[in-house]
């Protein structure tokens, strides 16, 4: 699928998230990397095989009163 050189991790890689973006749609709130995997803004994915990666971010903490 990737044609960089060196190539995009794959989808299955801890590191999959440092693939090249193939299309932006920040209006709609998604990308598609290399690789081929779909990334949401609310850091939710889809992977290639069409499994679905919930979101993930980090909520910062409430402070102390």
């Amino acid at each position: 699928m990737c044609q960089h050189k060196p190539p995009c991790p794959q989808a299955s890689s801890p590191d999959c998230e440092t693939a090249r973006l193939k299309a932006h749609h920040p209006e709609q709130g998604w990308s598609l990397l290399c690789n081929g995997l779909l990334r949401f803004d609310d850091t939710g994915e889809i992977l290639p095989d069409g499994r679905v990666i919930a979101p993930h971010r980090v909520l910062p903490k409430a402070e102390a009163a």
